[in-house]
């Protein structure tokens, strides 16, 4: 016989609020100060898609069952996405995986970006079987590409929430990467897997196609707890065409300051973006590949004139020499700052072997390499994340 159990904030980790709904509770990667100073669309969809968002238990269950109400996306002309997985992480180890079909629809327009809400069908249920009937700390991640309202939760056996581990907690902000796009599922997301290989409770604060120096969004990571924070840029900036040359280092720094108000001494790890063949030496905006989407397939264009960047139009390698700069000029009296060089995460030769499939993503195996050398630059004992007595 299964159990309801409240679905309380003691079981949820890695959201900054949760809104309750008519059906449940809602999480969100961003407050409702953030959301409420925001104006795009794209920024609205991706903080309230849960990547790093999980269910954190610690239960002798055989049986859990999670109803949730999804929202898929759809954007006509494209290929159709599959339904958002969820992963079942015991003592850890990741021991399987669901989907909740149906719900509702966000039908996405190509060209502007804007979403049409669609009403769904009643919550789907997720359900995992099996379990051993043992005390252990039991994680249902939520799927890091579809919004997700938690509706209600049962088990077998009582459930408490998973007690502290004494783990530092690492906040993440970045992109689409960062968000975990394409990514196999969301436990295995270069963030997600990081974070597992260094020991750490992860806070993903990726945005797809939103890192984009906001000061609402560095707002909310100052006001975060966090004993260790990182920050990715570059590919949105040169994506989204936002800014130019002369506007990037003031914006870097306001970014930084306000994040320093909150945590002043806190180890923070700035890094550059990953080798992008399309955006090294072209300005963007991005735009879809037509030729692509007639083959069925997504890729992206960059958009921009390589003539116009001593004019101040930004490039990925000129991107990362200004965030570069920003970081060597800060160093000298922020000792806990520290910039990473993107490329040494996935470069050149990287693409060579293991291309970006649409242009802009990794794949899953991608993933994991970049999150293995992340780990193992961050964490390790020289990294910017080592563990110090």
């Amino acid at each position: 016989m299964l159990i309801t159990i409240p679905l309380t904030p003691a079981l949820i980790r890695g959201a900054l609020e949760l809104e309750p709904t008519a059906h449940g509770l809602l999480p969100h990667r961003l407050p409702a100060a953030a959301r409420a100073q925001n104006t795009d669309p794209q920024l609205a969809m991706a903080e309230s898609q849960p990547s790093g968002v999980r269910l954190a238990l610690r239960t002798a269950a055989t049986v859990v069952e999670l109803d949730t109400l999804p929202t898929k996306r759809l954007y006509p002309g494209a290929p159709q996405r599959p339904d958002g997985v969820y992963d079942l992480l015991v003592d850890g180890e990741l021991t399987a995986r669901g989907t909740v079909p149906g719900g509702r629809t966000l039908v996405i327009d190509l060209a502007t970006g804007r979403g049409e809400a669609r009403p769904g069908a009643e919550p789907g249920t997720l359900r995992f079987d099996g379990l051993d009937a043992r005390e252990k700390d039991v994680e249902i991640w939520l799927p890091h590409q579809e919004t997700t309202e938690l509706v209600a939760l049962r088990a077998d056996a009582p459930v408490e929430p998973l007690p502290a581990r004494g783990r530092r907690v690492w906040v993440h902000h970045g992109s689409s990467v960062s968000h975990g796009s394409d990514a196999a599922s969301p436990s295995t997301t270069w963030p997600a897997r990081a974070a597992a290989l260094g020991g750490v409770d992860l806070v993903n604060l990726g945005f797809g196609g939103s890192a984009l120096l906001d000061p609402f969004t560095a707002r909310a990571l100052r006001d975060t707890p966090a004993d260790l924070l990182s920050l990715k840029f570059g590919i949105n900036l040169v994506n989204a065409d936002l800014m130019r040359l002369r506007a990037l280092g003031p914006a870097l720094h306001g970014f930084l300051d306000t994040i320093r108000e909150g945590h002043p001494e806190t180890p923070l790890l700035v890094v550059s973006a990953l080798y992008c063949r399309i955006h090294e030496d072209t300005p963007g905006p991005a735009a879809f590949d037509t030729s692509a989407l007639g083959e069925g397939r997504l890729s992206f264009v960059a958009t921009g004139d390589p003539a116009e960047v001593p004019a101040g139009r930004l490039t990925l390698r000129t991107v990362r020499e200004e965030m570069a700069r920003v970081v060597a000029s800060r160093a000298a009296s922020d000792p806990h700052l520290y910039y990473l060089d993107g490329t040494e995460l996935y470069g050149a030769e990287d693409y060579a072997a293991h291309p970006l499939p649409d242009e802009l993503h990794p794949d899953p195996e991608t993933h994991l390499r970049i999150a293995e050398r992340f780990a193992a630059k961050a964490f390790g004992t020289t990294g910017a994340f080592a563990a110090r007595a």
